[in-house]
């Protein structure tokens, strides 16, 4: 199948949305490839669709564990084979999903950095028919970047087993420093292929207000624009305060964060998804890898940290090319609380030894051990103990894992499993002798194939539910049938998950690069200084500003934020037919005849529809002429 057949089959669209196609054809092409797409231009399919036209397995990487699972979700429910590695999963669970990718029909194995990178992984990648690398979120990989991960730098180790195999990077924010970044550490060839869309929308309005009151902002917000919205806070607690508040109002709403049980968290996405909520009040934990295109507002309850968390937040709305508004709600205080939580962010050397020391004790991990192996971690359990403040400890796991050591996951959710170790005839016995679980053993075989050859997944509250037991008497009759040694049980889990990249050293001898600490202390307090100048400086066009951060360098303000609809209304000049038609006029003078397109985008790609409106109206008008697709003076 052509890769617009592959589109058609499994995603139902007839063509590639700008830009999917050239990146598609660069890596069907065999060539290196960097694809720079905003947040919502179909950065997926840009690897998913090649790894379907190819023969072989595509390996995914990506840092995500929620992104990876719902990725993994969405393209089983497409019918493609699709399986996902990450940290805590159980050994047996990983030995077999990398024998499929070996021995069977795997076309996209997900993998987290770390995973890619064990022994365990590299031994059976050396042996799997591997048609193209992956590399999701890929401005991971460079220290500029806003969320710097360790393990990323050691990808390029892959190509080594796989020196055939291209390499595709994808991201929604990359500054200029990050672009280049991700192409060296990559080890990209000659023939690489680099596109960069237009961080630019025209569609969406930045807008930033300093209520007195934030709450009643938001309703005035939420009333005068009507639609979808997504209301962004920076705690948990804030999401279901909010969200109730709404609810009182008569407003649907509901409050989505990662602490909610997963079918929960599914159920108000879905919910949201579908228009049976209007507003859905969360943390930044929702939104990666939803499709939603019809979101008219995204309201920030205060600014996050960096330009590049703000985009990719905002960005989440007018998908669907309709004008949509991205408000930001400010206060005073904000900005002091961001540079607060940054002076709490880098801890002091000594501090960072001092948590990993005790990190030591409270795993019972000696010196020289525990590579690889993923702890369930109680963050509240382990500041209690040893008398650590939260924000600080947290502070110093992170810059333990920004130095590579460790890897803190957020809590991660493993249903449980079940399987029979006993062989038939056992098992018939078994039933015999305890007539009260047969009902309990003829349910499981009845819904779970394969059960006798490897664990399968259990929906322990619906088969409680089916079997009319409270759901603490069906796990006390697993237990009891593991301990007779009839099964095995493994129960649902969900917590952090704490990973020692390496084994445990001495404290005292742990390497901390202070230069490179320093760096990204330094690089993480830019990013917040800009964003509080963002919001705090009215003088310049909101969307000019962020384009610029990002490399841009667009000529013309956007007209639709707050700033520039401020200019206009005092009567400030805007864009108009007579200064596009002087500024045009010029360049066609020194350069000639000109593509429409290329014409069009004289003012920045944010402008693009603006300026080709203008110049239609100039060819109408016979103030230029239009022969096929090229523009000239008559």
């Amino acid at each position: 199948m052509t890769p617009t057949e592959i589109l058609k089959k499994y995603w139902g669209y007839s063509a590639f949305r700008p830009g999917q196609a050239e990146i598609v054809e660069a890596v069907l092409a065999g060539r290196d490839t960097l694809a720079l797409l905003p947040t919502g231009g179909g950065k997926s399919i840009c690897f998913q669709v090649p790894a379907l036209a190819l023969e072989g397995v595509t390996l995914v990487v990506s840092p995500l564990i929620a992104l990876m699972k719902d990725q993994v979700r969405q393209l089983r429910e497409r019918g493609i084979i699709a399986d996902a590695i990450y940290s805590g999963m159980r050994k047996d669970d990983i030995d077999r999903i990398l024998d499929n990718a070996v021995y069977g029909n795997t076309k996209l194995l997900y993998l987290s950095p770390e995973r890619l990178l064990t022994e365990l992984a590299r031994v059976r990648i050396e042996k799997m028919n591997v048609a193209l690398i992956a590399v999701d979120e890929a401005h991971c990989i460079s220290q500029w970047g806003y969320d710097f991960r360790p393990p990323y730098l050691r990808i390029a180790e892959i190509r080594a087993l796989q020196p055939e195999a291209p390499v595709i990077a994808v991201t929604a924010t990359a500054t200029p420093e990050v672009v280049q970044d991700i192409q060296d550490h990559l080890q990209f060839g000659k023939d690489r292929f680099v596109y960069q869309q237009s961080f630019g929308r025209s569609n969406l309005a930045y807008v930033v207000r300093r209520p007195e009151s934030k709450e009643k902002q938001l309703l005035q917000v939420l009333e005068g624009v009507p639609g979808t919205s997504i209301v962004y806070v920076r705690s948990r607690g804030l999401t279901k305060e909010i969200a109730l508040s709404l609810q009182r109002r008569g407003i649907s709403a509901a409050s989505y964060h990662a602490g909610l049980e997963p079918e929960e968290k599914d159920r108000r996405q879905e919910a949201w998804i579908k228009g049976q909520l209007r507003v859905i009040v969360a943390t930044n934990a929702f939104g990666m890898g939803i499709d939603k295109p019809d979101v008219r507002s995204v309201i920030h309850y205060g600014p996050p940290d960096s330009p590049e968390a703000y985009f990719q937040e905002a960005g989440r709305g007018g998908r669907d090319g309709q004008l949509a508004y991205a408000i930001m709600l400010y206060h005073p205080h904000d900005g002091e609380r961001l540079r607060q939580q940054f002076l709490q962010s880098f801890p002091e050397i000594a501090e960072i030894r001092r948590t990993y020391r005790a990190l030591g004790s409270y795993l019972q991990l000696a010196v020289g051990g525990g590579k690889d192996v993923a702890y369930d971690f109680d963050i509240t359990a382990f500041v209690q103990r040893f008398g650590f403040e939260v924000r600080t400890a947290l502070a110093s796991l992170k810059a333990l894992e920004r130095a590579g050591h460790l890897l803190l996951t957020d809590a991660i959710y493993q249903p449980a499993r079940l399987q029979f170790i006993a062989t038939k005839e056992q098992l018939y016995d078994y039933q015999l002798k305890n007539r009260g679980l047969d009902k309990l053993i003829k349910s499981i075989l009845r819904t779970s194939q394969g059960a006798f050859l490897q664990p399968v997944d259990l929906q322990e509250g619906a088969l409680a539910n089916f079997l009319n037991l409270p759901l603490e008497d069906l796990q006390r009759n697993f237990r009891k049938m593991a301990s007779e040694g009839i099964i095995g049980y493994y129960p649902t889990k969900e917590a952090p998950q704490l990973v020692f990249l390496e084994d445990r050293v001495d404290p005292d001898r742990l390497y901390l690069d202070v230069k490179q600490y320093h760096f990204l202390r330094d690089r993480a307090q830019h990013r917040i200084e800009t964003m509080i100048a963002y919001v705090e400086n009215g003088a310049g066009c909101r969307s000019l500003n962020l384009l610029r951060y990002f490399g841009e360098d667009p000529t013309l303000d956007c007209g639709i934020c707050d700033v520039c609809r401020a200019k206009l209304a005092a009567g400030e000049e805007v864009l108009t037919p007579k200064k596009v038609y002087a500024d045009l006029r010029a360049r066609l003078e020194q350069e000639g005849d000109m593509l429409l397109e290329d014409l069009c985008k004289n003012y920045g790609a944010v402008r693009a529809q603006a300026t080709k409106t203008i110049v239609q109206h100039l060819i109408n008008e016979g103030l230029f002429i239009l022969d096929g697709r090229y523009v000239r003076q008559p």
